[in-house]
């Protein structure tokens, strides 16, 4: 699917044959196998990737995630969305991201901490403050970051806070951070809502309440919207009158599912992403909007807060359809990466700024990004997601232009 997006943009840009290649295909891709002693006693092997897709315009950025689907093609697709988003907000980064295949949920603390440990240590000759910087993803979070921290600090000799980004606040983190990916994906749904005139008090749903989800929620709350429906891996609830969103992340907090939770009535996942709103919010997991659901949305506006939730044959039935303001996922959910890189800079400098400064700097990239964006789109008559994609990997193919082919 990535590679399907990449060559429609390649496409729209006219990229000739050997900087179309060398700009698609991943620089370096390293897979290790993990054997860790379990709380049993008995060892178990688990595997993990790394992909890192350009460095062209600097050192490369992406998360790391702990999930039973996180095989190498996976990780290679975030990666390489990752450098056209990097790209197309004005990071210097390129992409990358990791992954390790394993069920978190089904893991002690103590088994998690030796899983990170071990997949630093076997990544510690490809990353670096200036080569490769990890953050938190799907399934890991601060304390997996603090762990990575601290073991590659242990083998340098010192302190190396801009090893990774999404740790915590105490030990070199940005404020705000945690909440820059859902926070970003709210304020450009709020400009969505506001360029279609759609104002009062909004209905917005939002599938998948995790970290993305949730702080999506309540930022959209705080803007006054009403939000009618949240879910996660259990199901959804759905409540037209709308519902307490706080009540509901207290609860996740309390509980880690939304399950019990009463907020209003039961669905499934499919059958809240249909129901009527103003705003949807995919963020959970990738590929959930596929054609036949794409032909049912009843949304205006399509934030995509998860990566890659909208398939490419579900892509070309919401081109025909014509109805739906889409803000395709390397712009919705670049908040955190956006964050991330605000983090990496205080980290290399030892000056930290207030959260104000955080989500003021935040807000004034993504609202540059998104007037280039429209503004693209415009022009060429091209699409949102293809007017994106173009803007990020116009600039990667400039840049490998520019620097050649090393002999």
């Amino acid at each position: 699917m990535a590679c399907q997006q990449f060559d429609a943009a390649a496409d729209a840009l006219e990229l000739g044959g050997d900087v179309r290649e060398r700009t698609k295909w991943p620089k370096r891709m390293v897979s290790v196998s993990l054997p860790i002693e379990m709380d049993s006693g008995d060892v178990h092997v688990f595997f993990g990737h790394r992909v890192q897709h350009n460095l062209t315009l600097g050192p490369t950025k992406g998360g790391l995630r702990y999930s039973p689907d996180a095989d190498l093609g996976e990780v290679a697709a975030l990666a390489m969305w990752m450098s056209w988003k990097c790209a197309l907000v004005g990071l210097p980064y390129g992409g990358a991201k990791g992954g390790v295949l394993c069920d978190p949920r089904a893991l002690s603390a103590r088994e998690l901490e030796r899983i990170t440990r071990r997949y630093t240590m076997e990544m510690i000759p490809f990353i670096g403050p200036h080569t490769d910087v990890m953050a938190p993803d799907m399934g890991t979070n601060e304390q997996v970051m603090a762990w990575m921290m601290d073991t590659y600090s242990q083998q340098v000799g010192y302190s190396v806070p801009g090893i990774v980004t999404g740790k915590p606040v105490l030990i070199g983190g940005s404020l705000g951070r945690k909440e820059s990916t859902g926070r970003g994906v709210a304020f450009l749904t709020n400009r969505a809502l506001e360029f279609l005139r759609i104002n009062g008090s909004p209905r917005v749903i939002v599938q998948g309440f995790g970290n993305v989800g949730s702080h999506a929620a309540l930022a959209l709350a705080n803007f006054g919207a009403k939000v009618i429906g949240i879910s996660d891996y259990d199901g959804a609830i759905y409540n037209p009158a709308g519902m307490d969103v706080r009540a509901a992340a207290d609860h996740v907090e309390n509980h880690r599912r939304l399950a019990g939770f009463s907020g209003g009535d039961r669905l499934t996942n499919e059958e809240l992403i249909v129901q009527p709103c103003d705003a949807l919010i995919p963020a959970a997991a990738e590929r959930v909007i596929t054609a036949d659901i794409a032909r049912r949305l009843r949304c205006r506006v399509l934030a995509e807060g998860a990566n890659g939730p909208t398939t490419f044959e579900a892509d070309a039935v919401l081109a025909e359809r014509g109805d739906i303001f889409v803000i395709p996922d390397v712009l919705a959910n670049a908040g955190g990466v956006i964050v991330s890189y605000f983090e990496w800079i205080q980290s290399l400098q030892q000056f930290f700024w207030s959260e104000v400064e955080v989500f003021d700097k935040l807000y004034r990239v993504l609202t540059s990004s998104l007037e280039k964006v429209l503004k693209l789109s415009r022009e060429r008559n091209l699409s949102h997601r293809t007017a994106a994609l173009c803007l990020g990997i116009e600039k990667v193919a400039r840049a490998k232009a520019l620097r050649g082919v090393f002999p």
